[in-house]
């Protein structure tokens, strides 16, 4: 195959979630696995809901994970040529203007209902006579502009579904320039499509009626839609199979992000999500070179945020101090980082754990604990301590008191972390040092 040329085209009406991720990675991956291109394309034509403060944040997020592109454009910034891509379509007889208000198709769509017909425009503007143009725009009204879709059923094999079929006459001629002359995704993505020399185009399942749709645009304008390779990822559901989209609001990449999910988490969980092999933490060079769009399956994926957590702890448990020291508290060394990772499902955990080796914990006070932690609070060795004083101090209380196993070891670290579970305290127990160990012991015993 020769070096495809990929794009991902988010309209900056808000910021990135998983599944617009999902679609980035995909696309990304697939360039890398092939050599070949992977364009950034900013759909902004909409200006009434897009804000350039999404647009940064669009490429910002994308960086974060790691996804860089070799260009970018901005739609908007080729208005021109989206205007004379439209002449050529309405000096075909392709494009054509429409005076209906919104109040008049609804009308039409109910009264076909009512009729037990598809709700299908009825194409009653291709019988405007240049007279009745006329006296429309005499009063002030302003055409929007529909394609006319071919009488043809389009048909292709796409790279994940499989053979797909959309019949034309069954789908309404889509509105491909506002009254305002704004141009409308369906026609402005194909016009950058021919432009940019897009071999594959691979989006969400959703898109499966515009492929067909835009395949017959494709070819109104002189360019054989054959020549693009279609893939239609099946959409993300909930763990439940629920819709996925009634969640994304809190499944975005910012507040993932904020939420200490690390981007590794994130790609390795997405590139495999929906395929039938395991995800595991992989960079994305890794993630590329298995990358394959037919193993993913024709069903909905179940997109399950303990499994990305998983995913997110054993990078965090596998990271080394260097890649985390300055997203670590102030201060932290790597000793603290080699205690810790193994107990964090999220980066900001780390905080917590830094209040109890290096801050002022207040632990709770252990009822009928208080001979046993005053007895452990006189064992404790001096200083200094290393790796060994965990060992050698719980050897001593053993023998002092008798207890073992939990009895011994539970109090002990309910005094010195507040917590049942935690790090090990082979690791943590020097990093508290002496004076905080005895304080917390002298507290928990009051």
């Amino acid at each position: 195959m020769s070096p495809p040329v990929v794009r991902f085209a988010p309209s900056p009406t808000g910021y990135l979630h998983v599944g617009n991720a999902r679609i980035a990675l995909a696309n990304f991956l697939f360039a890398r696995r092939h050599g070949g291109r992977f364009l950034l394309r900013l759909d902004d034509t909409d200006t009434a809901r897009g804000k350039p403060e999404f647009a940064d944040a669009i490429a910002q997020d994308l960086g974060w994970l790691g996804l860089a592109w070799d260009d970018s454009f901005h739609q908007s910034a080729r208005l021109d040529r989206y205007a004379a891509a439209a002449e050529r379509l309405k000096r075909a007889g392709r494009l054509y203007p429409c005076f209906e208000s919104e109040e008049e198709l609804r009308a039409k769509r109910e009264q076909r209902l009512r009729r037990h017909q598809p709700p299908v425009y009825d194409r009653a503007m291709l019988k405007l006579t240049p007279a009745q143009r006329a006296a429309a725009e005499a009063n002030g009204k302003r055409p929007y502009w529909r394609f006319l879709l071919s009488n043809a059923t389009v048909e292709w094999t796409d790279l994940v579904l499989g053979p797909r079929a959309v019949k034309l006459p069954a789908v309404s001629d889509p509105v491909l320039i506002r009254a305002d002359g704004t141009p409308l995704y369906t026609f402005t993505s194909v016009v950058d499509d021919i432009d940019t020399g897009i071999t594959h185009v691979i989006r969400g399942e959703d898109h499966v009626t515009n492929t067909g749709i835009q395949r017959d645009i494709f070819a109104a304008l002189g360019a054989d839609p054959a020549a693009i390779g279609f893939a239609h990822l099946p959409l993300l559901t909930d763990s439940d199979g629920g819709k996925l989209s009634k969640r994304l609001d809190s499944l975005t990449l910012r507040s993932l992000r904020a939420d200490g999910v690390e981007p590794q988490a994130i790609t390795s969980y997405l590139a495999r999500l929906g395929t039938s092999a395991d995800p595991e933490p992989l960079d994305l060079a890794a993630l590329a070179a298995s990358f394959d769009l037919g193993a993913f399956s024709h069903s909905a994926a179940r997109f399950d945020a303990r499994q990305m957590l998983a995913l997110n702890r054993r990078v965090l448990h596998a990271a080394p101090f260097a890649a985390m020291a300055e997203r670590l508290p102030p201060g932290a060394t790597e000793a603290f980082w080699h205690a810790v990772r193994g107990n964090l499902d999220l980066l900001n955990e780390a905080r917590g754990w830094w209040d109890v080796a290096a801050g002022a914990i207040t632990p709770p006070v252990i009822e009928g604990e208080r001979d046993y932690l005053r007895a452990a609070r006189d064992l404790l060795p001096p200083e200094p301590w290393d790796g060994e004083v965990w060992q050698a101090w719980t050897t001593a209380l053993k023998s002092a008191t008798g207890r073992k196993g939990r009895a011994l070891f539970l109090p002990l670290r309910l005094a010195l972390t507040g917590e049942e579970h935690g790090p090990e305290l082979r690791e943590l127990l020097p990093l508290i040092g002496r004076d905080r160990a005895a304080r917390r012991l002298e507290i928990a015993a009051a």
